[in-house]
């Protein structure tokens, strides 16, 4: 407990700055109006599950088993599921059931997190098909929207390979653009 907040106490600031971006990059109108993600509650969750995957692969490729890196990562993570949280709250959802849903929502997140990394490692067809299951949950997006997307999602990868360590550690991180 004493390490989570100490972890907390230091990285809070960036890990915040960090988890921002990354909502703000999901929240962009370009992937519900042109790439055909749902706007809704699970279409939001998951774009911003994919940016958020996107910074902590970033750290644990940067720092591979560096603490600091795992911490900063934790940080991100904990405030994700506390904006969860807070979110479903407010949308009512009573709570003897919250804890229940974001404990499914932290499952899936880990699961699609093992997706888009295999995703990444195997090539396009492994990513595309992580994304038709996660992002678009099934549905059929047009062959054009999944391949976007899943040339963005590499795309991204790609940039934050060149954000220094130093930046990110700062709260400091940019996305790509949107369309390549």
């Amino acid at each position: 407990m004493l390490k989570q907040f100490l972890a907390k106490r230091k990285h809070g600031d960036a890990a915040h700055a960090l988890y921002v971006a990354a909502v703000n990059q999901a929240r962009e109108p370009h992937f519900y109006r042109d790439l055909e993600v749902e706007d809704s509650l699970d279409g939001r969750f998951d774009l911003i599950t994919v940016h958020v995957f996107l910074v902590i692969n970033r750290l644990k490729r940067l720092y591979g088993d560096d603490k600091e890196a795992e911490d900063l990562s934790q940080v991100m993570f904990d405030i994700m599921f506390g904006d969860m949280d807070r979110s479903l709250r407010e949308m009512g959802v009573g709570d003897l059931s919250v804890g229940k849903r974001v404990k499914a929502m932290a499952k899936a997140f880990f699961g699609r997190v093992e997706a888009y990394d295999a995703g990444l490692r195997e090539g396009s067809a492994v990513l595309e098909q992580a994304l038709l299951r996660n992002l678009y949950r099934g549905k059929e997006p047009k062959l054009e929207s999944l391949t976007a997307m899943a040339d963005y999602v590499r795309r991204q990868y790609e940039h934050l390979q060149s954000i220094p360590g130093p930046d990110l550690f700062s709260g400091r991180i940019s996305f790509a653009e949107l369309t390549g």
